[in-house]
């Protein structure tokens, strides 16, 4: 009886980070460059059943029984969002489609090849830098130009440029009065003449070495080699004056919400059963 209870514990405590990863992802459905965040379950390993007391030097296995869930990772899901037009010159957004030889990523980014073995795909990130000088990745362009003339994030990191230095203008810069030119290069609109400024955009090999830090920022925890900047053969494009909104599918995630909302219901009253059974069980054998 014993291990129903905690077996519908576990059940309830990974309902719950369900329940709160979904909550996270509707509350930032209108987070330019937000990334879905599915919560992953495993089972627990499956225990064997074995009858003692028989004949003969080995117990005799008669099945097995299943000990619950738990709640394994929080895993993001990369997938491009839709862009949202909104004029401003200062907001920018990343189209994507990185390819790897020899592989065809299906609709949720993998590729599984013959024998098992799963790849990611790569995906492009802007490249910015917090104020404790470490380096972050977003898709979030919502960017402007400071009272110094850095280029920054809503938050005040600096955007970085092709030489991994902070992008600066001239105090007074606007960048109305810029485009963004297809090889990043920040372009005089009145004299058509490159400012020397270069966007950085980085190409991420395995974007589940990503760990998000909040603020739609993202650090890597990985190999060093499994990044660099983005070059001609890659399928990408920056769009001024666009932002990429979240790929949270808002529908999908109100079902899994109220999915979540009575797995969690049903695990409850298992334990309230177990509850009520066990106090019947100890009020009656006290009597005997």
């Amino acid at each position: 009886m014993l291990r129903g209870l905690y077996t519908a514990a576990a059940g309830m405590v990974t309902q719950q980070r369900r329940h709160d990863t979904v909550t996270n992802n509707i509350s930032n459905a209108n987070t330019p460059g937000y990334k879905q965040v599915n919560s992953v379950s495993r089972s627990f390993p499956e225990m064997l059943l074995e009858l003692t007391g028989v004949k003969g030097d080995q117990p005799k296995s008669i099945g097995s029984i299943h000990t619950g869930v738990f709640a394994e990772e929080s895993l993001s899901i990369h997938l491009q969002g839709d862009l949202s037009n909104t004029g401003r010159a200062s907001d920018f957004a990343l189209v994507s489609d990185l390819a790897v030889p020899g592989m065809a990523f299906d609709a949720s980014g993998k590729y599984v090849a013959p024998d098992g073995t799963v790849t990611f795909q790569p995906q492009a990130f802007f490249t910015v830098q917090d104020r404790g000088g470490e380096v972050k990745y977003t898709r979030d362009g919502s960017f402007h130009l400071n009272d110094q003339g850095f280029l920054v994030t809503s938050d005040g990191s600096n955007v970085l440029g092709a030489d991994n230095q902070p992008v600066r203008f001239e105090p007074g810069t606007s960048l109305e009065g810029l485009y963004l030119s297809k090889d990043l290069n920040f372009i005089d609109t009145a004299t058509g003449n490159p400012t020397g400024r270069q966007l950085l955009v980085s190409r991420i090999e395995n974007p589940n070495k990503l760990i998000r830090e909040g603020n739609g920022k993202f650090r890597f925890d990985g190999e060093e080699g499994l990044v660099r900047p983005v070059n001609g053969e890659d399928r990408f494009e920056v769009r001024q004056g666009y932002t990429e909104r979240s790929n949270v599918d808002t529908a999908q995630a109100m079902v899994d919400l109220m999915s979540a909302q009575r797995a969690y219901e049903t695990n409850q009253k298992m334990i309230q059963f177990y509850d009520k059974s066990l106090e019947k069980a100890v009020n009656e054998i006290g009597r005997v």
